[in-house]
């Protein structure tokens, strides 16, 4: 073994050595080596501080990659770090490849082969002078660079592999040597004590998010409404948490199957409100048995029969259950190329489900409680009307009576009779509304005003404010039903962007039943005005155009504008449609 062997302790083959003994003492026998590696000394060190500064795993990743390719002197870097599993990659992230070339590539490699693959199975330096003609080569894809050289080593913290750290192409043209292998292996020690860091904090914010988004469940479900209302926001909110395409609530059916109560999704889907899946699907035998079920890719699983399956790609469906009562099912899918759901992310999604089932049964026990009270009212009214109203109203007759049989007025005579007539008429109208409180109309639903009140109530939660709002006009009595479900659907929308991508510290909305359309017809007119960061160019518009379909779908119109902060910083939607579309008239 040579001296430059020696000088750096290798993490590798001692993983029972402590990650920060490591780099010290790396740090310090570097100090021993010849003066090029000397020479790098402050940058490594400078390098092992900037890694170490970060929290969140994606910006750590790239400094990482960064640092790796100016130590190294390397034309290209990436860093692919381990998913939970072990056997494959969640995050590989590059240095020195620009985007135009990294979207020819197309998908990112997933390391179950290849280079990347073997550093997986066998965790040890790998340095060649052209990867092209090792073995475990499996070739380039269309698009990208050649490359030559070539440099690995696994990021490894007290034995367990987080990752690997590669390096390509020297610049100068010349294999990399034992001092960039130290250099190396040094980082990645480093590397991987940030990646654990990072991989915490993560996981504490992802935690954060979910209880808020059960707070904000429970919040919006116990504050009264609809069952149908309850559904979607139980929908919307696991889309939002999960990351995922959509988020679909199941209900059971008389029939043995499920169907579909609530939906939040951007994307185009082949599922509608009231679809059946039937009895027969294995989706519905998992729920009736309280199974959680992950797929990996859900349109190409052969136990996924339904049309419904075939644009997503992972997928979680997780049984709605409480106290041995299954309740319905949820399912969160992700697109067909994204990342498969990781353990920490199912286990939150399933404590979510129970969650909001626990709320779901809370609210039905309190809309039985609050109608209970009602019919108990009403039972009271009705038997207040019976027997004391009623019962002067026949004495008051009567006396009437008595005093009509004792005058000889005709012009009196008339006159009582008449009374008499009509306390004949208020006894029966009287009669008619005791009978139908004591029968029980239909409930009324809430209406437009009350669920606006409800969408800001559950948007305050994770967005940590109460938005601010104001009513023009008779809301609640000139917006038709269709107009009114569609403006809350954009309502929440807006929100939910708010608080997604605008980072916000001020939220307007308004409501205008006053309002006219272009052609001077009468309309509703939401705005939802935010101080936030604005849509930045070229970033994602399907939540505006998801807004815009919406509005012309029942004749109206969608669009942006300038914001509420200072000089017109942030956005605010504006959605209008008419008071009453064509179907309701």
């Amino acid at each position: 073994m040579n001296q430059s062997e020696s000088a750096v302790p290798d993490p590798d083959r001692n993983p029972d050595l402590d990650p920060a003994d490591a780099a010290a003492n790396a740090a310090r026998d570097l100090q021993g080596l010849s003066t090029e590696v000397t020479a790098r000394v402050p940058r490594l060190l400078e390098a092992m501080r900037s890694i170490g500064m970060g929290l969140e795993l994606r910006s750590t990743l790239d400094r990482i990659c960064e640092t790796a390719a100016e130590l190294g002197d390397a034309r290209y870097a990436a860093i692919g770090v381990v998913d939970e599993t072990g056997d494959g990659l969640e995050e590989f992230v590059t240095y020195g490849v620009d985007d135009d070339v990294a979207e020819v590539i197309g998908r990112r490699p997933d390391g179950h082969r290849g280079l990347l693959g073997a550093l997986i199975r066998d965790p040890s330096p790998l340095r060649l002078a052209d990867l092209t003609a090792d073995d475990r080569f499996a070739g380039f894809p269309p698009g990208h660079p050649p490359m030559r050289t070539f440099l690995g080593v696994p990021v490894r913290v007290q034995g367990r592999i987080f990752g690997n750290l590669c390096l390509a192409e020297k610049h100068d043209g010349e294999e990399f040597n034992e001092h960039d292998l130290h250099m190396l292996r040094v980082l990645a020690t480093e590397a991987g004590i940030a990646i654990g860091n990072a991989r915490l904090y993560e996981a504490a914010r992802q935690r954060e998010r979910w209880i808020d988004g059960s707070v904000a469940v429970t919040t919006a479900l116990l504050s009264g409404g609809e069952a149908t209302d309850a559904l979607s926001v139980v929908a919307e909110q696991a889309r939002r948490l999960a990351d995922a395409a959509a988020g679909v609530v199941l209900l059971p059916t008389a029939e043995g199957g499920l169907q579909i109560a609530a939906i939040s999704t951007d994307l185009p889907t082949p599922a509608e409100l009231g679809d059946i899946v039937p009895p027969e699907s294995f989706v519905v035998a998992a729920m009736m048995n309280g199974e959680s079920l992950f797929l990996d890719d859900a349109a190409a699983d052969p136990r996924m029969v339904t049309k419904y399956s075939e644009p997503f790609g992972p997928m979680m469906i997780l049984p709605l259950q409480s106290g041995g009562r299954v309740l319905g099912s949820l399912i969160t899918p992700r697109g067909r190329e994204a990342r498969r759901f990781s353990e920490t992310e199912r286990i939150l999604a399933t404590q979510f489900a129970s969650q909001a089932a626990v709320a779901l049964m809370m609210a039905e026990a309190q809309r039985d409680r609050e109608r209970l009270a009602v019919l108990e009212d009403r039972d009271r009214i009705a038997r207040d009307l019976h027997d004391l109203v009623i019962q002067r109203l026949f004495a008051t007759g009567m006396m009437l009576e008595s005093a009509q049989r004792g005058t000889v007025t005709p012009a009196v005579h008339q006159g009582i009779g008449k009374a008499v007539d009509e306390l004949d008429v208020t006894i029966q109208e009287i009669r008619t509304a005791i009978f139908a409180l004591q029968q029980g109309p239909a409930e009324a639903p809430a209406g437009l005003r009350t669920r606006v009140l409800r969408e800001i109530k559950m948007a305050a939660v994770p967005l940590g404010f109460t938005p601010v709002h104001r009513f023009v006009g008779p809301v609640d009595a000139t917006v038709g039903e269709l107009s009114g479900k569609n403006l809350i659907a954009a309502l929440r929308e807006a929100l939910s962007n708010a608080f997604r991508h605008a980072h916000a510290s001020r939220i307007e909305v308004t409501v205008d039943a006053t309002a006219r359309l272009p052609d001077g017809a009468p309309a509703v007119r939401l705005s939802v005005a935010d101080d936030g960061v604005g849509i930045p160019e070229g970033g994602r518009r399907s939540g505006l155009r998801n807004l815009a379909r919406r509005a012309e779908a029942l004749g109206g119109s969608s669009a942006g504008a300038p914001g509420i902060g200072a000089e017109g910083a942030g956005t605010t939607v504006v959605w209008e449609a008419p008071l009453q579309v064509a179907a309701e008239l």
